[in-house]
């Protein structure tokens, strides 16, 4: 063995590739032959070279072992096929995914020779053939891929070398993603957008380049396991072009394009090439589009790989192409310069996959084809894009020689499927050349009509041809990669490979071509597993498992196939415990039974039944393939049955098929019941039963199973509607029977059945039909219930009517009524709607009773309505116009509607023929009969304010509107009453125009009379009567803009109708009547019915005969626009809109405007919103116009609109400049946001309130205190102009009348004395907040400003925070600088002006403490010389102070109060401290004179008060903590203060503090201010802010009680949730859990506040299980009396676990005890007498239990004498005296015993 291991590692194997030094070398001549071999030796050769010192080894162990079993393996494929170990890249052969061994490369090195004919050969490559993996896949790659699948969500792409990529929707093209984030946001605001579907812009087959983004996704495993395996891909055009620019892109080059625009004649592309070209776009001609891309179904946004076929003249277009059936580059036979192939490009980059090349063969072998594009690009074909194993599909070969087919040196064509970028920038590219791949073609189905044949022999040829998961019988080996698998050719002559992990269920290592189980030749069974059609090969199995395997992917299951599986696990949740079921089918399918299909019947514990590994027998329900869901059933009812239809689909479905479905939603009005697949149908109440059913859930259960049969299904709409009800089938003699039966037909039949409501009756032709109550009889309903009375089971009924037909039922509607019976047998049954005849008399019965009338029904469903109008004037008054449903009544038919098919009806008895009227219409006047356009006499019998009514002889009436007495304007004497000046009687000569039709106010010919007694429409005008005009004024002959003269009809909301004559009405707009706002206020008075206008026609529509018309005239009816109004002026509005916030009010058709809150009026409580109503006319006044917005503002307010002198107590603010700082205002919230309160102090200026100015105190609910439109008081604060902002507090402090305003910079004058506190100290001088300013302004004072001596640091003088008092000494407003000064001499003014004080103040003889405190009062009037420092002033301190901001809002750091220490004014202590002495000038008296200036004033003794009321200041806390520092109280004390003014972060600060204060030594102290910290977090934190103090307070104090602290926290305010959380944590703390009291107190709180008993009761069982088990008695005990306790407790159980705690130990004196305490503690609680009486019993049984035992002499003492007491409090003399008696005999016995125990 050792011989054939050195065999192996000889020269004579392959070797690897040369390393990178050597192909950095020069090459030699041509002529010259390399004499030194770069041979790349063995690793063992290796390691002769580096033999180290010792005698070891450089190997390890493993890689010994791999070396080793390399080695055997090359000696046995050398062995057995006689060739030499083929050196393949381990990536390129991972055809299957499969994680393998990396093995090493070696490559045959070739050497220069000489041929014979003298040319010297070409030289070894020296290219890496490698083919496409996972492992070599990285991102940045581009791959050509196939489209193999799509979804709602994404696409699956086919790439090479049996890998597969998904495109997620989003990774298309930037416009489809703008799209979908577009149908997002229209989503959120409820609008409607087209979606986006990827079926639309894809079709299976299609070739695209993409470029992968990453490798794997995360894994869902709750372990951690390692990322799945998860290819994803993007489509974007900058992605996969490589950011190429138009130059370097070629003719015959692919390149990916996504649609821009749809043009009529063609597509504009998107290229996604490089910046600098970017404005290069791409153009498809619609020519050029094939017949896979229709031009109308091309969507913005669609991807496709396209073919570069020209460019523009000026380089700004590429023609394009995506017909894939110009991509071949096989050509077309006759001239293959015609293909288009790529043979150069000026950059590398240009080479992308789904490009078609020229190669230069460079080295060829087994393991694949190598070659160089253009000479450069380096590229390779891997074994299977090669063809090495394409023999033995028919030529009997059983591989392709491929040194023999492509030669070194010769020219092939290749397409490049994928390019992968490398470490060095360099890119590995990777050809194919197969020919599918070289064709590219277009699926199939996407083939023009006129196609070749060799280009449909192409599509055909990469189509799949065997179906996934079918089997082969006989697959021959065609090729054997040893390590690596086999290549098959199927019978159909196609091509597989199987991977040597799908060979056999064994292990397999190595396999062999020349013998053994898989050589060549050998034919096996084999499984197709998958189907790659770049590779051109079907990945098979020859596995035993997997031949037997029923099902290897979802897709082999079908609906409603009956499968079996094995439970694998069960889904925890739902009421039941189990939400579900998951159940594996086979190796790989898993299919989810959800709760409603475990069983028929409800199961209580499901899993019991289905215990994981139960083998089960399932139903398929549903299969979704996009979403890879599998749902099945377990219902026995829907397995069992075999013959049971299957319903997947609404196609085949028909009305009157069974099925059995389950019930998965239940409603009010029926339930929803699903079938197999999607099919769903609704099933109503009504066909729920026979019976009524009022509640469906009371009867059906979500998951029951029900036996339906189709009621109707409409299979567009996959709508269906089933019924359980029973269905009657119908032979061919009643189906013929039921055809023949209709209403009319008189019928005999015999009763079957009788009910309360119907009797049912068996037809003699085989139906069935039925008599309701109401038809066994005519008349009264007594009549019919009398007759139900008589009828019997058997009894035959004669002479039945058929009045309809009840199709669901198959049941025919009879009646018994001896009127519908006389008129069927005499054929005047209105059976139809040609039966009803004009002015008949008809028999029917009452269908329904409505407000408006009543609806009679006939046979057949016919119906007719009789107004109320024409009920009897007796029947009105009565409910329900005294009818019931199916009385019987008689009406005549009034009117009939030939169109719609509508009669009219009346109750009311004729007289002859409802035409009569017609004769009483011809009636004679003057000896005629009235005709049209006859001039008659006649006289007015009434005068109305819209017409007069006439009479022209007896019987006849006339009326002669308004619009037919005037001729024209002038004509109108009384405008407001026109026809005031006609008398009754009196005499007038009209003309007859025709009949009026009062329900339609028109009048028609003479011809068309209707009613019983006509009305005539006459005309009294002059021009009709005397010159016999007959002009008639209709709407088609109004002409817009002409006057007519019009008569007020009606008012309307915001319109009055008017009419121009007795046919024609219009209507007038209240905005269009007049431009006086008093006029149209009071429409009534003004405009009275029947008053004249004259008007101008606006508009005719005569689809909708609408009429629109103005009274304004010239030019008051020119529509007012934006452009015609202007501020201050007034004018009248109608409100069209009354909202909480305003008015709106409209001024024209076109203009309209608000009128907010702040403009209805001049005091704002006045404000009622109430006064107005929609429709009012009010005068409004132009506050101001926006005509680039289009927007006017209107304001109410008396003062502008009507001039008013009244006082004004809210004024006008129209701009902000009217806002001035400190100005008391009033207004309106606006809005209330998170941020603070916007307030409206008129229409356009409004300010903004902060949270911190809503009030003077702390309210955590600060929303509370406002709401929208309310009314508020504030100040304002600060105003900006600029930024037109506006600052307003509400605080009631800053509203009071003596409130100050804060000062600006403005407001600063040199020689104002400001106080402030030092905000920052540097070495010049210190920077001073100054107070009472907004926005808050600072100042600086210099050194030099300090004191009157030299200050040389001002750190050592004043430190942060200091209070002090200064002096302005100079404003620079325009740079916002303030320069203040310090020194005593700048106060002496201040100081002479209370000299007077101070002499008082010396007599007064107050001690007021040490000189320290007062060393900031003391003067400079000693004498001392004081320098200037200003002049000494460095350049750096300049800047410095030039730089300051004096106008942000800076938070002064928190500060322990007022120094008592104080300041020195004079600089004497500094310069004390720097020389050691101080001025002996200075006298000691002029500083004690000084020293009693201020004392009386600022020093008042206030420690009387201090302990009367406690610290009510900062100072107060911080003087007490001073002599308190560990007292944890009075901090707390502190911190409550801090939070009472809402100073959230002082109280923080003041905490804090307080932990680095307190002694080390004071834990309880500490512990005091940690469980204060948590409580301020818990309140006003949040989660991670309390997790953070918790979490530092657990580290320092005892975690067990932070624990418990913070637990007892979150009680307290209620929040139990977290309180549990804290819980739990405890309990699982192996350190706590041993504390009986944490169980305890955890199932306190578990029955207490959770109330949840039951897990408090199970704390117990934990609880054993923790603690030692002495304490297990006690704690059991404890538990045994939370029952007595809580509200949730049941005393009866805490009996029982004492009783077994007594029963184990009966002595247990501490148990009994606890006992009968407990129970006495309950009969304290009880109210009832009997449960009381009940209690007493339980306590004394206990005591005599107890004294029953053996006690000893102590012990009996006290049980005696307890419970004497209790006998005493709660008994009676008799019980007394019983305890006392066996207490004296429990002594008796003792001492007869003489000891000190006795037994019972």
């Amino acid at each position: 063995m050792a011989a054939l291991k050195r065999k192996a590692v000889t020269d004579e194997r392959p070797v690897k590739k040369a390393k990178a030094e050597d192909k950095r070398a020069p090459k030699t001549s041509e002529g010259k032959k390399d004499t030194q071999k770069s041979v790349v030796k063995s690793v063992l050769q290796a390691e002769d070279r580096s033999f180290p010192r010792g005698g070891g080894s450089v190997l390890t162990p493993i890689e010994k072992k791999q070396i080793r079993a390399q080695a055997d393996r090359d000696v046995l494929f050398e062995a057995e096929t006689g060739q030499k170990a083929p050196g393949l890249e381990d990536e390129e052969a991972e055809l299957f995914s499969e994680d393998e061994a990396p093995q090493k490369v070696v490559n045959k090195k070739k050497e220069f020779s000489k041929k014979k004919d003298g040319k010297p050969k070409v030289e070894g490559s020296g290219i890496k053939i490698q083919g496409l993996s996972y492992k070599t896949l990285v991102v940045g790659s581009q791959v050509l891929g196939y489209v193999s699948a799509i979804t709602g969500k994404d696409i699956a792409l086919t790439l090479p070398n049996n890998l597969t990529g998904y495109v997620p929707i989003t990774a298309v093209s930037p416009t489809i993603t703008t799209r979908l984030e577009t149908l997002l946001a229209a989503d959120e605001a409820g609008q409607e957008t087209e979606d986006v579907d990827l079926k639309q812009l894809f079709h299976i087959g299609q070739w695209l380049r993409a470029s992968v983004t990453s490798t794997s996704s995360p894994s869902s495993s709750a372990e951690g396991g390692k990322d799945k395996r998860h290819i994803s891909l993007t489509l974007s055009p900058q992605s996969v072009n490589g950011g190429l620019d138009a130059e370097s892109v070629v003719v015959n080059s692919t390149i990916q394009a996504s649609v821009r625009s749809v043009e009529d004649h063609g597509l504009v592309m998107d290229l996604g090439l490089s910046s600098q070209s970017a404005d290069v776009k791409g153009f498809v001609s619609k020519k050029e589009l094939g017949s896979a891309y229709p031009l109308e179904t091309v969507q913005e946004g669609q991807t496709m790989l396209c073919l570069v076929t020209g460019k523009g003249s000026n380089g700004k277009v590429l023609k394009l192409s995506p017909d894939a059936s110009r991509f071949s580059a096989l050509g077309t036979g006759e001239k293959d310069t015609k293909a288009p192939v790529v043979n150069e490009a000026p950059v590398i980059d240009a080479f992308l996959p789904g490009t078609a090349v020229n190669i230069l063969v460079v080295d060829s072998g087994a393991g694949g084809v190598a070659g160089k594009v253009m000479g450069m690009v380096e590229v390779s074909a891997d074994v299977i894009h090669s063809g090495a194993a394409a023999g033995g599909a028919g030529d009997g070969k059983a591989t392709v020689d491929l040194a023999a087919k492509y030669k070194i040196g010769s020219k092939v064509k290749g397409r490049i499927i994928w390019t992968l970028p490398g470490d060095d920038g360099a890119r590995k590219v990777g050809v194919s050349l197969l020919e599918g791949a070289l064709a590219l073609p277009p699926p199939v189905g996407k083939l023009a009509e006129n196609a070749s044949p060799r280009q449909r022999g192409q599509a055909e040829g990469v189509e799949q041809g065997l179906p996934l998961s079918s089997t082969v019988e006989e697959a021959k080996v065609v090729f054997v990669l040893p390590e690596r698998g086999l290549f098959l050719s199927l019978p159909e002559g196609g091509k597989a490979f199987a991977h040597i992990s799908q060979i056999s269920d064994t292990r397999i290592d190595v396999l062999s071509s020349s013998a053994g189980k898989y050589e060549l030749g050998s034919s096996h069974r084999v499984r197709v597993i998958s189907y790659n059609p770049l590779d051109g090969l079907y990945y098979v199995s020859l596995k035993q498992s997997t031949l037997e395997q029923t099902y290897l992917r979802l897709e082999d299951l079908e609906v409603g196939e009956v499968v079996s599986g094995v439970v694998e696990r069960l889904i925890l949740g739902g009421k039941s415990g189990i939400t579900g079921v998951l159940v594996k089918i086979s190796e790989g399918v898993t299919g989810l039974v959800p709760e409603v299909h475990l069983s028929d019947a409800a199961l209580q514990h499901p899993e019991r039944k289905f215990r994981e590994g139960v083998s089960v027998k399932a139903r398929v329900l549903s299969v979704d393939l996009e979403k890879r869901h599998l749902r099945l059933t377990l219902k026995k009812s829907l397995i069992s049955d075999d013959g049971a239809a299957i319903w997947k689909s609404y196609e085949g479905l028909e009305a009157g098929m069974e099925g059995k479905g389950t019930v998965v939603k239940t409603m009010s009005t029926g339930a929803v019941v699903q079938f197999f697949g999607n099919v769903r149908a609704y099933l109503p109440a009504a066909e729920m039963s026979e019976g009524f059913i009022e509640k469906p859930e009371e009867h059906f259960r979500v998951g029951q199973t029900v036996q339906v049969h189709v009621v109707s299904v409409d299979k567009g709409r996959e709508e269906m509607k089933v019924s359980c009800k029973a269905v009657e089938t119908f032979s061919d003699e009643q189906s013929k029977a039921w055809e023949e039966v209709e209403g009319g037909q008189v019928v005999d039949g015999t009763v079957t059945e009788k009910g309360a409501e119907s009797v049912m009756v068996d037809l003699e032709n085989g139906l069935r039909g039925v008599v309701r109550l109401g038809h066994l009889a005519d008349g009264a309903q007594a009549k019919a219930e009398g007759a139900l009375k008589r009828v019997r089971v058997g009894q035959k009924m004669s002479e039945l009517v058929v009045i309809g037909k009840l199709e669901r039922s198959r049941q025919v509607l009879l009646s018994d009524k001896g009127s519908l019976v006389k008129a069927a047998k005499e054929k005047r049954l209105v059976c139809s709607f040609a039966d009803v005849k004009e002015g008949g008399k008809v028999a029917g019965f009452v269908r329904n009773v409505a407000p408006e009338g009543v609806f009679v029904e006939f046979g057949n469903g016919v119906v007719g309505l009789v107004p109320k109008s024409q009920v009897s004037a007796e029947m009105v008054g009565v409910p329900g116009f005294g009818l019931v449903k199916d009385q019987t009544v008689f009406a005549w038919v009034m009117s009939v509607d030939s169109v719609k098919e509508r009669f009219v009806l009346s109750l009311r008895e004729q007289s002859g023929d409802v035409g009569g009227a017609e004769k009483k219409a011809k009636a004679v006047v003057g000896g005629g009969e009235v005709k049209m356009g006859m001039v008659v006499k006649a006289h007015v019998a009434s005068v109305k304010a819209t017409q007069l009514n006439v009479r022209l002889a007896d019987g006849v009436q006339g009326r002669v509107d308004v619009s037919e007495v005037f001729d024209d304007w002038e004509g109108v004497g009384n405008k407001k009453a026109p026809l005031q000046r006609y008398k009754v009687n009196e005499e007038l000569e009209v003309k007859v125009l025709g009949v009026h039709d009062a329900r339609s106010h028109r009048f028609l010919p003479i011809s068309h009379r209707q009613s019983k007694a006509p009305v005539f429409e006459l005309s009294a005008k002059t021009s009709r009567v005397l010159e016999g005009s007959e002009d008639l004024l209709t709407l088609d002959t109004v002409q817009i803009g002409s006057t007519q003269v019009a008569f007020v009809n009606n008012h309307a909301e915001d319109c009055i109708w008017v009419n121009l004559s007795p046919n024609v009405r219009g209507r007038v707009a209240l905005m269009d009547l007049s431009n006086d706002a008093g006029m149209l206020q009071k429409l009534e008075k003004n405009f009275p019915f029947g008053s004249a206008l004259r008007v101008v026609v606006k508009n005719v529509d005569l689809a909708t005969g609408r009429l629109d018309l103005t009274a304004k005239m010239g030019t008051e009816q020119v529509a007012l626009t934006l452009a015609d109004v202007s501020a201050g002026q007034v004018l009248p509005g109608r409100v069209t809109k009354v909202s909480e916030r305003g008015l709106t009010v409209q001024l024209s058709d076109s203009l309209a405007g608000p009128v907010p809150l702040v403009e209805l009026s001049d005091d704002f409580e006045e404000v009622d919103l109430g006064r107005y109503n929609k429709n009012d006319i009010v005068r409004v006044c132009v506050v101001d116009v926006d005509l680039p917005n289009k927007r006017v503002w209107l304001s109410l307010r008396a003062s502008k609109v009507l001039s008013s002198s009244l006082p004004v107590r809210d004024a006008q603010i129209s701009e902000i400049a009217q806002v001035k700082a400190g100005m008391l205002v009033r207004g309106f919230v606006k809005h209330v946001g998170d941020r603070g309160v916007i307030v409206a102090l008129s229409g356009k200026v409004d300010a903004m309130v902060k949270i911190a100015d809503l009030s003077d105190k702390y309210v955590k609910d600060w929303k509370s205190l406002v709401e929208v439109d309310q009314l508020v008081t504030g100040r304002i604060l600060a105003v900006d102009v600029d930024a037109k902002v506006v600052q307003l507090s509400l605080k009631a402090s800053h509203v009071d009348e003596d409130y100050t305003p804060p000062q600006g910079i403005n407001d600063l004058t040199v020689g104002t004395v400001i106080t402030g506190k030092v905000r920052k100290v540097e070495e010049f001088g210190a920077f001073i907040d100054i107070d009472d300013t907004l926005p808050k302004l600072s100042g600086l004072c210099h050194r030099s400003e300090m004191a009157a001596k030299r200050v040389q640091d001002a750190r050592k003088l004043y430190s942060e925070g200091d209070v002090v008092k200064a002096k302005v000494l100079s404003v620079d407003v325009k740079a916002r600088k303030i320069s203040l000064g310090l020194k005593a001499t700048y106060f002496a003014d201040i100081d002479d002006e209370d000299e007077e004080m101070e002499d008082e103040s010396e007599g007064e003889g107050v001690e007021l403490g040490d000189e320290e405190d007062d060393e900031d009062d003391l003067s400079a009037d000693g004498g001392v010389e004081v320098e200037d420092e200003r002049d000494v002033q460095s350049d750096d301190e300049a800047d410095q102070a030039d730089n300051m901001d004096i106008d942000g809002d800076v938070s002064a750091k928190p500060t322990s109060g007022l120094k008592t220490t104080g300041f020195d004014w004079t600089g004497e202590s500094f310069g004390a401290t720097a020389n050691g002495n101080v001025s002996d000038s200075e006298p000691d008296t002029a500083a004690t004179k000084k020293r009693k200036n201020k004392k009386p004033e600022i020093k008042v003794d206030m420690t009387g008060d201090l302990d009367k009321y406690g610290p009510r200041s900062v100072s107060d806390f911080e003087r007490q903590l001073l002599g308190q520092p560990n007292n944890s109280g009075l901090w707390i004390q502190y911190m409550a203060f801090q939070l009472q003014l809402s100073e959230i972060q002082k109280a923080r600060d003041i905490a804090e503090r307080a932990l680095r204060t307190i002694h080390i030594r004071e834990t309880e102290e500490k512990a005091n201010i940690w469980i204060a910290c948590m409580n301020l977090e818990v309140e006003y934190g949040d989660d991670e802010r309390v997790e953070e103090i918790f979490k530092q307070a657990c580290q320092v104090q005892d975690p067990l009680e932070m624990h418990e602290k913070l637990a007892s926290i979150y009680i307290d305010s209620g929040k139990y949730g977290r309180a549990d959380a804290i819980f739990e944590r405890i309990v699982a703390n192996k350190a706590f859990r041993a504390s009986p009291d944490v169980w305890l107190n955890y199932a306190t709180f578990l029955m207490g506040n959770m109330k949840d008993p039951a897990r408090g009761r199970s704390m117990l069982s934990r609880a054993l299980q923790s603690i030692p088990k002495e304490k297990n008695r006690p704690l059991t005990a404890k538990f045994a009396g939370l029952e007595f306790h809580s509200s949730q407790g049941d005393p009866e159980r805490g009996r029982t676990i004492f009783e077994t705690l007594i029963e184990q130990w009966p002595t247990w004196s501490s148990g009994w005890d606890m006992w009968v305490d407990l129970e006495r503690s309950r009969l304290s609680q009880i109210t009832a007498a009997d449960e009381k009486l009940e209690a007493k019993e339980q306590v004394r049984t206990l005591y005599e239990r107890m004294t029953a035992q053996k006690m000893k002499k102590r012990r009996a003492k006290f049980v005696f004498k307890r419970w004497l007491e209790f006998e005493e409090k709660e008994g009676g003399p008799k019980t007394v005296e019983r305890v006392k008696t066996l207490a004296k005999e429990f002594v008796e016995r003792l001492q007869a015993t003489g000891g000190d125990e006795m037994e019972e």
